[in-house]
């Protein structure tokens, strides 16, 4: 009787030929919360994510452990506050904040509604920071929210002084607004994002869920490419574009210049748009 041949040994650092890394694992259980979806039972957890139960719990509980994710008296799994003290700290949103807030701050005070500042990442807008007042109107959009860039005031802005080949692999998309679930042409989205760079803002005047108008205007960074952008959302009603702009364009104006920017509103950069 001969010996069996040994296992085939498994070189370090290389994993396994099946599965996915278990950090893949565990950031696909982080990804399966959103808005709608907070709090999840373990069950929740593993199909939401596509992961085998067992392997739901035990990686669940390495993130428990770490603090990623709490877990509540109810056996309901939720997102823990030490992820959200390591996400406060990404530069994008923390550095920008500091210089926003205080003129963020100003043009709630007059606004007495919401202010909202976004940053692109992918195809998305994220909205890293909004002021809002007590009697304000009811919005879509909360902090850490993706936005969508096509419809929306400050998504508008972040598109219009974009790279003119990011502009175009947007513009290849089908293109729908959101939430009015409505087509919109490439040719529409040219001239909307052509108009945007011309006036130094965007203005939206949307009428679902609720009459709002939103203004909004581009933040530049050091490099003096568009880093974020800054928008008040208001009732339809009490809306007067004329007056809203200019105050935005101005708050916009001194946040960029509080990150360095020697760029003004209007002045182009580099190759021109499409």
């Amino acid at each position: 009787m001969t010996d069996a041949p040994p296992p085939p040994s498994r070189a370090r650092g290389h994993r396994p030929p099946q599965g996915d890394p278990v950090v893949d694992r565990a950031l696909s259980l982080l990804a399966a919360f959103d808005a709608g979806h907070r709090s999840l039972t373990l069950g929740e957890l593993s199909r939401r994510s596509g992961i085998p139960t067992s392997s739901t719990l035990r990686l669940a509980g390495r993130l428990l452990a770490w603090g990623a994710l709490e877990r509540g008296e109810d056996g309901r799994f939720t997102v823990g506050l030490r992820l959200w003290e390591v996400a406060s700290l990404a530069p994008r949103g923390q550095g920008l904040k500091q210089v926003a807030l205080p003129f963020m701050g100003d043009l709630a005070e007059v606004t007495r509604q919401h202010v909202l500042l976004a940053v692109r990442d992918g195809f998305d807008g994220l909205l890293v920071e909004r002021l809002s007042a007590h009697q304000s109107m009811e919005v879509l959009y909360r902090v850490g929210g993706r936005l969508p860039l096509h419809s929306t005031g400050v998504g508008l802005v972040l598109l219009a002084f974009a790279e003119p080949e990011f502009q175009e692999e947007v513009l290849a998309q089908p293109l729908v607004h959101q939430p009015e679930n409505v087509p919109l042409s490439p040719a529409a989205l040219r001239r909307t994002l052509a108009g945007i760079r011309r006036e130094g803002m965007a203005t939206i005047d949307r009428r679902t869920p609720q009459p709002l108008v939103s203004v909004a205007a581009p933040v530049f960074g050091a490099d003096d490419r568009v880093a974020a952008a800054l928008s008040v959302v208001v009732p339809q009603e009490n809306a007067e574009p004329r007056l809203l702009g200019p105050a935005v364009r101005t708050a916009a104006r001194s946040i960029s210049r509080g990150l360095g920017a020697r760029r003004s509103i209007g002045q182009p950069a580099g190759p021109s748009a499409p």
